[in-house]
């Protein structure tokens, strides 16, 4: 960990390496969102044989419903093709329409029972979705004010909570990013339980944030090396390693709740798992650096250089 800070440029190369393709996904793709938060009805059926996406979206259109998402699983046996998942607009229960689509796909598709049935307003998705960004732009502001707070003591409080929140946003950019390529390869929905996900992530992060920003301030009291960023090596080097047996012992966990636990857990404690191995990697390599980067004006001059640039570009256009 001698010469870490000085390798700086490239763990910022390494986050931008993974971090661009989730972002380009994620504008020109979006997220695959559930039900709760567009609005409609989830739809399980189990059947007694096997059955095709094609055949049960040909029922639903005939008698009335179109756009209908219809993904074919195995049932708890282990059978294949045998569960059908419908996601539909909204379908109330005991009206006359499920009523006769359930005539129809019982008669056209084949005997089934029903597995789930569970709708969510259009109002109701607005409301949630609106709660969810809500949750996370308030649990960044109280981090940063936090961050600031704790360290009122240094020669720039806001910095360390600036630094902390740039790391933070680099781990939900990696689960967001990366869940927006499953969603696009592979039908992957986010739900209520990613939000929460989301928001582990944000605390787990900045918890290891702390701890290597807490051994930077104290060395710093001590003089501990000549130079701001031999300052750095010298805490990472200390924290490091209680960082990693932390990561580990978490990610051990998580990989058995993956492999092991429910289905209806596993994207959550993907996201968890994901969002677990990018917050050390931030707080290692990026939340400490970017303090590094300040204090030896490479930002500044970066922001310098971009407003130049945008400055000549009016200049030249106004020349024109």
């Amino acid at each position: 960990m001698e010469h870490l800070a000085s390798r700086r440029k490239t763990w910022y190369l390494i986050s931008l390496a993974i971090i661009i393709p989730g972002l380009l996904s994620l504008i020109f793709t979006g997220m695959n969102r559930g039900i709760e938060f567009t609005g409609g009805t989830l739809w399980e059926l189990e059947f007694q044989q096997d059955v095709s996406s094609e055949q049960v979206t040909d029922v639903l259109t005939a008698h009335g419903v179109d756009g209908a998402k219809v993904q074919i699983a195995a049932n708890s046996d282990g059978v294949a093709n045998r569960v059908a998942v419908i996601r539909m607009k909204e379908l109330q229960q005991g009206s006359e329409q499920k009523t006769e689509l359930e005539t129809a796909l019982n008669d056209e598709v084949g005997p089934f029972i029903q597995l789930q049935l569970s709708s969510v307003g259009s109002s109701v998705s607005r409301d949630l979705t609106r709660r969810a960004v809500f949750a996370v732009l308030l649990a960044s502001i109280g981090i940063l004010g936090y961050i600031a707070y704790a360290f009122r003591n240094t020669q720039n409080p806001v910095l360390y909570g600036s630094c902390a929140l740039a790391a933070m946003l680099h781990d939900v950019l990696v689960v967001l990013g990366i869940f927006s390529i499953m969603g696009w390869l592979f039908g992957t929905e986010i739900d209520s339980l990613f939000v929460t996900a989301i928001l582990t992530i944000i605390g787990f992060s900045v918890h290891d944030t702390i701890v290597v920003f807490d051994r930077i301030r104290e060395n710093l009291a001590k003089r501990a090396a000549p130079t701001f960023e031999g300052i750095v090596d010298y805490s990472l080097a200390q924290t490091v390693v209680r960082s990693l047996n932390t990561s580990i012992t978490v990610v051990f966990t998580l990989l058995a709740l993956y492999l092991f636990g429910g289905e209806s857990t596993q994207e959550f404690v993907l996201a968890l798992l994901i969002g677990v191995i990018s917050g050390t990697f931030s707080s290692i390599f990026n939340a400490s650096q970017l303090l590094v980067s300040w204090e030896t004006g490479e930002i500044q001059g970066l922001w310098h250089r971009i407003t130049s640039f945008g400055r000549n570009k009016e200049a030249v256009a106004g020349a024109k």
